[in-house]
């Protein structure tokens, strides 16, 4: 099958590891020919190209700043977007004939680009949806519900599952709260299409522990909480920084924070204006060392804003599990991430709102005696449940015909 893959993340070549990359490796392994369309942001100053590297072929599209940008001019970028990558494929792939187009939210203005190519080339279309807009941004008092932006993005939102042929949520309470909040939409079109990825089995000895933690003065005689990521809005950063303070007076627990965001320099302060010594906060990692500091650490932390009404999934856990990690995840109570952790008995969960339940959890873990076993339950779940075999299998079961 030709398959076109549209994404906003930079996706120039299959070289690190991913939710997108391992699956498009996957499809790739199985013969299928994978053509890829993602942006390059204008800062970069390098124009729209057409690569092929190892077999697929990459269209990397010329657009306006999107990430680390204000608002303004990210949602100008981002309603472009659609514009210039139907330009652009209208140039480097007319003479293609796609049989499958895949998508993933954000963004949710994909609509003209999925109707054209499934005009133009009788294709199939699959939405991977990773994200639930404009509701989140409504949750997070970025606009209102009545809001003729908000209007807007929701018709946009509609029309783009109207267009999907199929939609693969990240878990049982996304496929329910779609179904729920989108009546129109046919309950055989949404199946549970959960983050993957090509799991690796990495094993750090004690001398690339001790290493990296004298690298980042990371104590040896307490067990580290590590959080990695985003450090924006959706993630509640007024909780997180009270989990930081609260940590400060623990003994057995040590915070390791990566990552950037808009709220990087709010945690920035909290550091210098509390005088933080029981946590470290560090600006991203290359791919390599952080993975190199996730399995030096021994427990993985989730965070999402308690406001939030929509079923987020972070693929985060995907990390922590690969590294054989217990997770611990402060959240909203709509998701259903918690619950999976408690279930698969490598980890557990609290609402965002409750600094001292997240705290005697941490107490918990850190004096925990059977860390490992809790690890070792991770991986077997991970190897169970979000390996990108099943993806594979999840999506292509609808287009048996074309194999």
């Amino acid at each position: 099958m030709n398959i076109l893959f549209l994404s906003i993340g930079r996706l120039e070549n299959f070289s690190e590891n991913g939710i997108y990359t391992d699956l498009l490796n996957e499809f790739n392994k199985r013969g299928h020919n994978i053509f890829v369309v993602s942006p390059r942001e204008r800062r970069t100053g390098l124009p729209t190209v057409k690569d092929e590297i190892d077999g697929v072929t990459f269209l990397k599209v010329k657009i306006g700043n999107i990430k680390k940008v204000n608002i303004i001019e990210k949602g100008i970028s981002t309603l472009l977007i659609e514009k210039q990558y139907l330009q652009a494929i209208k140039k480097y792939y007319k003479d293609v004939k796609f049989d499958l187009i895949m998508y993933s939210t954000p963004p949710i203005t994909f609509y003209e680009v999925v109707n054209y190519i499934k005009n133009r080339d009788n294709a199939s279309s699959y939405l991977l949806l990773k994200d639930i807009f404009p509701q989140n941004a409504v949750d997070l008092n970025m606009f209102k519900k009545n809001s003729f932006i908000f209007k807007y993005f929701r018709n946009k939102e509609r029309k783009l599952y109207q267009i999907s042929d199929y939609i693969g949520t990240m878990s049982e309470a996304n496929s329910k709260y779609i179904l729920d909040h989108n009546p129109n939409i046919k309950e055989n079109k949404v199946e549970v299409s959960p983050n993957t990825i090509s799991p690796k089995n990495i094993v750090i000895n004690s001398k690339e522990s001790n290493k990296i933690r004298d690298k980042y003065n990371i104590p040896k005689n307490k067990k580290v909480f590590i959080y990695g990521g985003n450090l924006g809005k959706p993630q509640g950063i007024d909780f997180l920084i009270e989990c930081i303070q609260k940590n400060e007076k623990n003994h057995n627990s040590f915070f390791v924070i990566v990552g950037s965001g808009t709220e990087y320099g709010k945690i920035k302060m909290c550091f210098e204006n509390n005088n933080i010594t029981n946590s470290v906060l560090l600006n991203q990692l290359p791919k390599n060392e952080y993975e190199l500091l996730a399995n030096s650490s021994d427990v993985g932390m989730i965070f999402l804003d308690k406001r939030f009404t929509i079923p987020n999934f972070p693929s985060r856990l995907l990390s922590y599990m690969q590294a054989k990690m217990p997770v611990l995840s402060a959240t909203d109570s709509n998701t259903d991430i918690g619950d999976i952790i408690e279930e698969g008995e490598f980890g557990y969960s609290c609402i965002s709102n409750d600094v001292n339940k997240f705290n005697d959890l941490v107490n918990k873990l850190a004096t925990e005696t059977n860390l490992e076993r809790m690890g070792q339950n991770a991986w077997d779940y991970l190897i169970e449940n979000y390996t990108t075999e099943k993806s594979y299998k999840i999506i292509m079961k609808h287009f048996e015909d074309n194999l």
